[in-house]
């Protein structure tokens, strides 16, 4: 979530003070700014959406399948509007952009790796690649608040480009894994595309894998890359 203009480092002290200084039950609420209140929504939609995954699997009734591409896109707009509210409102926080991380890496990390888990990507190694796509997109996240201050801005203030694939890319994998999941290219149907290949041992055994689950391990280093640039909108 980006700071609107204005926004001093000096606003954000008072604002984390407020936190500090305010006692009694649901302080930490009340002082909440209504931007943060819907960066809080992405991470529902993003919740809701790992539920659904898990619902599929326990029961293997799609609609819950369905809701689980769904919410991820619904985490997406909660996370455009949060920007534009608190410009609006003129009224941002230190506590907001971590908020936003925090429910980005639901939405955008977690979901998507458990969506690919729950379509059929269930193998050992591809539990490796899917683990190492979500700790990436934590570290990515972790860069950008620490660097975003020395990324170029424009006359706006707003940086002109990201370092690496921005983590709300991997919508773009929900989208695959939705086609999949239409085609009935998944776990318990035709089977995931690609099949699967064993690269030690006997099959089923900790050495198979989907060679597809290397998408995520290569989205993942696009996300933690330094010479990417991605221009901003």
């Amino acid at each position: 979530m980006p700071k609107p203009n204005g926004v001093t480092k000096g606003n954000d002290t008072h604002v984390l003070q407020q936190y500090v200084d305010t006692d009694g039950h649901f302080s930490m609420v009340r002082n909440f700014r209504l931007a943060d209140l819907v960066t809080i929504m992405n991470g529902v939609c993003g919740s809701f959406s790992i539920f659904s995954s898990a619902h599929y699997l326990v029961t293997n009734d799609e609609e819950y399948l369905w809701w689980a591409f769904a919410l991820p896109l619904a985490g997406l707009m909660f996370d455009f509007f949060d920007g534009k509210v608190a410009r609006w409102r003129k009224s941002s926080s230190l506590l907001g952009q971590e908020l936003d991380s925090l429910a980005d890496l639901i939405s955008f990390g977690v979901a998507p790796a458990v969506l690919a888990f729950a379509v059929g990507l269930r193998t050992y190694l591809d539990t490796v690649c899917l683990t190492g796509f979500i700790c990436c997109g934590l570290a990515r996240l972790a860069r950008f608040n620490a660097t975003v201050a020395l990324v170029p801005k424009d006359g706006a203030g707003k940086a002109r480009y990201f370092e690496g694939l921005p983590i709300p890319s991997s919508l773009g994998l929900v989208a695959v894994l939705s086609y999949w999941a239409r085609q009935g290219w998944i776990e318990g149907k035709a089977g995931i595309p690609g099949g699967l290949v064993t690269l030690w041992g006997s099959s089923g055994g900790r050495g198979d894998i989907h060679p597809v689950s290397i998408l995520f391990g290569l989205w993942a280093a696009a996300m933690v890359s330094k010479t990417l640039r991605v221009p901003k909108p």
